[in-house]
Protein backbone atom coordinates (compact mmCIF):
# COMPACT_ATOMS: atom_id res chain seq x y z
CA UNK A 1 0.00 0.00 0.00
CA UNK A 2 1.70 3.47 -0.69
CA UNK A 3 1.30 5.77 2.03
CA UNK A 4 0.63 9.63 0.85
CA UNK A 5 1.91 12.13 3.04
CA UNK A 6 0.74 15.69 2.94
CA UNK A 7 2.08 18.33 4.25
CA UNK A 8 0.68 21.62 5.04
CA UNK A 9 1.88 25.00 4.44
CA UNK A 10 1.14 28.47 5.17
CA UNK A 11 1.65 30.71 1.67
CA UNK A 12 4.02 33.01 3.78
CA UNK A 13 6.42 29.45 4.44
CA UNK A 14 6.09 28.82 0.55
CA UNK A 15 6.71 32.15 -0.30
CA UNK A 16 9.96 31.98 1.98
CA UNK A 17 11.17 28.81 0.84
CA UNK A 18 10.73 28.99 -2.86
CA UNK A 19 12.37 32.23 -3.10
CA UNK A 20 15.82 31.06 -0.90
CA UNK A 21 15.71 27.79 -3.36
CA UNK A 22 15.47 30.33 -6.20
CA UNK A 23 18.27 33.20 -4.85
CA UNK A 24 20.53 30.20 -4.64
CA UNK A 25 20.26 28.96 -8.30
CA UNK A 26 20.55 32.04 -9.90
CA UNK A 27 23.51 33.62 -10.70
CA UNK A 28 22.43 37.09 -11.77
CA UNK A 29 23.47 39.74 -9.00
CA UNK A 30 20.27 42.03 -9.69
CA UNK A 31 17.79 39.10 -9.69
CA UNK A 32 19.31 38.10 -6.73
CA UNK A 33 19.30 41.17 -5.05
CA UNK A 34 15.47 41.59 -6.05
CA UNK A 35 14.91 37.96 -4.41
CA UNK A 36 16.63 39.07 -1.33
CA UNK A 37 14.38 41.60 -0.84
CA UNK A 38 11.16 39.43 -0.96
CA UNK A 39 12.85 37.06 1.13
CA UNK A 40 13.77 39.48 3.50
CA UNK A 41 9.62 40.91 3.04
CA UNK A 42 8.46 37.63 3.86
CA UNK A 43 10.37 37.14 6.85
CA UNK A 44 9.17 40.20 8.45
CA UNK A 45 5.38 39.13 7.34
CA UNK A 46 6.14 36.14 9.27
CA UNK A 47 7.66 37.65 12.32
CA UNK A 48 4.35 39.92 12.33
CA UNK A 49 2.04 36.93 11.92
CA UNK A 50 3.53 35.27 15.04
CA UNK A 51 3.39 38.26 17.36
CA UNK A 52 0.20 38.86 16.31
CA UNK A 53 -0.41 35.15 17.30
CA UNK A 54 1.00 35.87 20.24
CA UNK A 55 -1.24 38.30 21.17
CA UNK A 56 -3.98 36.56 20.79
CA UNK A 57 -2.66 33.76 22.99
CA UNK A 58 -1.19 36.29 25.86
CA UNK A 59 -4.68 38.03 25.64
CA UNK A 60 -7.03 34.97 25.89
CA UNK A 61 -4.72 33.46 28.29
CA UNK A 62 -4.39 30.51 25.84
CA UNK A 63 -0.66 30.41 26.18
CA UNK A 64 1.03 27.02 26.57
CA UNK A 65 4.24 26.93 28.61
CA UNK A 66 6.58 23.45 27.91
CA UNK A 67 8.53 23.64 30.87
CA UNK A 68 12.22 22.16 30.79
CA UNK A 69 14.98 22.18 33.50
CA UNK A 70 17.89 24.30 31.86
CA UNK A 71 20.77 26.68 32.43
CA UNK A 72 20.13 30.22 31.90
CA UNK A 73 23.71 30.89 30.95
CA UNK A 74 23.10 28.61 27.75
CA UNK A 75 20.08 30.48 26.45
CA UNK A 76 21.55 33.85 27.20
CA UNK A 77 24.62 32.71 25.17
CA UNK A 78 22.25 31.28 22.44
CA UNK A 79 20.58 35.28 22.34
CA UNK A 80 23.95 36.63 22.22
CA UNK A 81 25.23 34.40 19.49
CA UNK A 82 22.39 35.48 17.30
CA UNK A 83 22.84 38.88 17.78
CA UNK A 84 26.30 39.00 16.65
CA UNK A 85 25.30 37.57 13.43
CA UNK A 86 22.19 39.80 12.98
CA UNK A 87 22.90 42.75 10.54
CA UNK A 88 21.80 45.53 13.32
CA UNK A 89 24.96 43.95 15.06
CA UNK A 90 27.44 44.79 12.67
CA UNK A 91 26.26 47.73 11.74
CA UNK A 92 26.16 49.21 15.22
CA UNK A 93 29.42 50.51 17.14
CA UNK A 94 29.00 49.16 20.52
CA UNK A 95 30.77 46.77 23.42
CA UNK A 96 28.78 43.89 24.26
CA UNK A 97 29.45 42.83 27.75
CA UNK A 98 28.21 39.71 29.47
CA UNK A 99 30.05 37.50 32.69
CA UNK A 100 28.44 33.65 32.19
CA UNK A 101 26.81 32.85 35.26
CA UNK A 102 24.95 29.42 35.94
CA UNK A 103 21.36 29.44 37.04
CA UNK A 104 19.04 26.50 36.77
CA UNK A 105 16.00 27.35 35.59
CA UNK A 106 12.38 25.50 35.63
CA UNK A 107 10.65 27.26 32.63
CA UNK A 108 9.75 27.30 28.84
CA UNK A 109 13.32 27.61 27.45
CA UNK A 110 12.88 29.17 23.85
CA UNK A 111 9.92 31.46 25.40
CA UNK A 112 13.01 32.78 28.24
CA UNK A 113 15.06 32.82 25.16
CA UNK A 114 12.83 34.98 23.05
CA UNK A 115 12.78 37.64 26.45
CA UNK A 116 15.89 38.08 26.36
CA UNK A 117 16.45 38.22 22.47
CA UNK A 118 13.69 40.77 22.46
CA UNK A 119 15.24 42.99 25.13
CA UNK A 120 19.01 42.99 23.65
CA UNK A 121 17.82 43.70 19.65
CA UNK A 122 15.66 46.59 21.64
CA UNK A 123 18.71 47.57 23.34
CA UNK A 124 20.78 47.36 20.14
CA UNK A 125 18.20 49.70 18.35
CA UNK A 126 18.58 52.40 20.43
CA UNK A 127 21.88 52.54 21.07
CA UNK A 128 24.13 52.79 17.60
CA UNK A 129 27.10 53.63 19.56
CA UNK A 130 28.03 52.61 23.23
CA UNK A 131 28.04 49.22 25.36
CA UNK A 132 25.19 47.01 26.12
CA UNK A 133 25.81 45.26 29.33
CA UNK A 134 23.82 41.75 30.74
CA UNK A 135 23.71 40.70 34.19
CA UNK A 136 22.43 37.98 36.15
CA UNK A 137 22.03 38.44 39.66
CA UNK A 138 20.59 35.46 42.18
CA UNK A 139 18.70 36.36 45.18
CA UNK A 140 19.22 32.67 47.01
CA UNK A 141 16.67 34.08 50.14
CA UNK A 142 13.87 34.55 47.93
CA UNK A 143 14.77 32.10 45.14
CA UNK A 144 14.39 34.65 42.19
CA UNK A 145 16.40 35.17 39.62
CA UNK A 146 17.09 38.81 37.61
CA UNK A 147 17.89 39.27 33.96
CA UNK A 148 19.17 42.39 33.15
CA UNK A 149 19.60 44.83 29.71
CA UNK A 150 21.53 47.68 30.35
CA UNK A 151 22.50 50.22 27.43
CA UNK A 152 24.22 53.73 27.31
CA UNK A 153 21.73 54.80 24.25
CA UNK A 154 18.87 57.67 24.05
CA UNK A 155 16.94 56.04 26.92
CA UNK A 156 13.04 55.62 26.50
CA UNK A 157 11.06 58.22 25.67
CA UNK A 158 9.36 60.38 29.09
CA UNK A 159 5.86 59.69 26.74
CA UNK A 160 6.24 55.99 26.29
CA UNK A 161 7.61 55.37 29.96
CA UNK A 162 3.68 55.44 30.95
CA UNK A 163 2.60 52.65 28.35
CA UNK A 164 6.29 51.11 27.87
CA UNK A 165 4.85 47.36 27.91
CA UNK A 166 1.30 48.08 26.23
CA UNK A 167 0.87 47.46 22.78
CA UNK A 168 2.14 49.55 20.01
CA UNK A 169 3.92 51.35 22.72
CA UNK A 170 6.87 52.46 20.77
CA UNK A 171 8.58 55.96 18.62
CA UNK A 172 10.88 53.77 16.56
CA UNK A 173 9.95 53.16 12.88
CA UNK A 174 11.25 49.56 13.02
CA UNK A 175 8.81 46.93 14.40
CA UNK A 176 5.46 46.94 15.53
CA UNK A 177 5.93 47.97 18.97
CA UNK A 178 4.72 44.68 20.20
CA UNK A 179 7.57 42.84 21.16
CA UNK A 180 7.90 44.30 24.98
CA UNK A 181 4.07 43.51 25.31
CA UNK A 182 4.56 39.95 24.34
CA UNK A 183 7.91 39.93 26.69
CA UNK A 184 5.76 40.69 29.63
CA UNK A 185 3.44 38.29 28.90
CA UNK A 186 5.73 35.23 28.73
CA UNK A 187 7.52 36.96 32.10
CA UNK A 188 4.49 37.07 34.13
CA UNK A 189 2.82 33.40 32.60
CA UNK A 190 5.73 32.23 34.71
CA UNK A 191 5.04 33.96 37.73
CA UNK A 192 7.50 36.93 37.20
CA UNK A 193 8.03 40.78 36.67
CA UNK A 194 9.46 42.97 34.25
CA UNK A 195 10.46 46.30 34.37
CA UNK A 196 12.44 48.95 32.12
CA UNK A 197 13.84 52.83 33.33
CA UNK A 198 16.13 55.35 32.24
CA UNK A 199 19.47 54.76 34.05
CA UNK A 200 20.43 57.56 36.62
CA UNK A 201 22.85 58.88 35.19
CA UNK A 202 20.58 59.97 32.42
CA UNK A 203 22.48 57.86 29.95
CA UNK A 204 20.48 54.86 28.07
CA UNK A 205 17.76 52.71 30.07
CA UNK A 206 17.97 49.00 31.78
CA UNK A 207 15.67 46.37 31.02
CA UNK A 208 14.94 43.94 33.52
CA UNK A 209 13.35 40.73 34.40
CA UNK A 210 12.97 38.28 37.08
CA UNK A 211 11.93 34.74 37.15
CA UNK A 212 11.47 32.15 40.25
CA UNK A 213 14.19 29.90 40.24
CA UNK A 214 11.91 27.20 41.93
CA UNK A 215 8.26 26.10 41.22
Amino acid sequence: MRILKIVLLSPKSIISSLTQILHSKIKDSQQQESLHIVIRNAKRLKKLSDELLYVTRLETQTLELKKEQFNLNEVILHAIGDTVLSKEFSSNHFKLLYEPRDVLLNADKSRIDEVISNLLNNAIKFTPEGTITISVEKDETKNWVIVSVKDTGQGIDVSILPKLFTKFASKSYQGTGLGLFIAKGIVEAHKGKIWGKNNVDGIGATFSFSLPTTH
